[in-house]
């Protein structure tokens, strides 16, 4: 496996910062942000490292050889919307956008798309089932047509009030995947796998790996801490955020070593990235700097 980092957490740096940045820092591998440019709704969204949109030639190949030169891999391009948005609008769009991030991981010999499946929280989960069909068939086909891979997060994106009830994602727990799998029936749709988003939702984040094996296309290094105090006084009833935090690998709830082994059971060799959401490290661009070099060091000292 390779180690990797979301560079969503990079929005202050360009492409070219971010390839060093990770080039210096022992990152084998990046997974960059490719939002719209723009004003983004929430925390770690709008960071846009590769212009999808207005990707030329010329720009492919230079892309392709920074990093290259630098020893520095693109595991991924990503992008996490809500493609099932009830406002049709930012529904169109996040499906028009996740096309040309699509097209531009053909085009970068990257092949492989990370995002969210979405969900309209208007509907019930059943409702929304009924419309995967519809909304996603043709970003299937259009991945197939191009090779390229689409690895699903299993992110809830259920954290805070406007984003309160159901979340925004499908792709919660084993159950709910089993489901989209088989309305969306590809193998070019995978899974993007984060163990901290089972630890809030009570969920097993090991013997679902043996399960889905072979939808695992991509893996998330984050972690999640809980408040078993603030969770006895509001409630699983509460916003999430308001008993648990997003905190950098080890500082938080999930067993590394356990997880890692399961890894190695299922002889999982993708891709891997640091996905750092720690508030706690944010108070400067050297805090977060700081905090990416000491996940990477952690996670090295579990992984090897």
């Amino acid at each position: 496996m390779k180690l990797g980092l979301v560079t969503a957490i990079l929005e202050h740096m360009n492409f070219e910062e971010v390839i060093d940045f990770a080039s210096k820092n022992d990152i084998e591998s990046v997974e960059l942000a490719c939002w719209p440019s723009g004003d983004a709704e929430r925390r770690y969204a709008g960071v846009s490292h590769i212009d999808v949109k207005n990707l030329t030639d010329e720009k492919v190949d230079y892309i392709r050889a920074y990093a290259k030169e630098r020893q520095v891999s693109i595991s991924a391009l990503a992008y996490y919307p809500n493609p099932l948005s009830h406002d049709s609008k930012k529904r169109d769009e996040a499906v028009e956008h996740l096309k040309h991030v699509i097209k531009a991981a053909d085009r970068l010999d990257i092949n492989l798309v990370t995002t969210f499946i979405g969900r309209d929280q208007t509907k019930s989960l059943s409702e929304n089932f009924a419309i995967l069909e519809t909304v996603w068939r043709p970003l299937i086909d259009l991945a197939e047509s191009l090779q390229v891979r689409l690895g699903i997060e299993n992110c809830p994106m259920l954290f805070t009030e406007d984003e309160w009830p159901g979340g925004q994602n499908l792709m919660t727990s084993p159950s709910n995947w089993r489901k989209v799998f088989e309305i969306l029936d590809s193998d070019y749709l995978g899974l993007t796998f984060d163990p901290s988003h089972c630890i809030w939702q009570q969920l097993d984040y090991i013997q679902p790996i043996y399960e889905f094996k072979d939808k695992l296309f991509f893996v998330h290094f984050k972690d999640i801490k809980l408040y078993p105090d603030k969770l006895a006084d509001v409630g699983v009833m509460a916003t999430p955020l308001e008993y648990m935090a997003p905190k950098l690998p080890g500082y938080g709830d999930v067993d590394w070593l356990a997880f890692l082994s399961v890894l190695s059971d299922i002889k999982y060799n993708g891709p891997t990235s640091i996905e750092i959401e720690d508030k706690a490290f944010e108070g400067s661009i050297e805090e977060i700097e700081k905090s990416i070099q000491h996940s990477v060091n952690y996670m090295k000292s579990v992984m090897y």
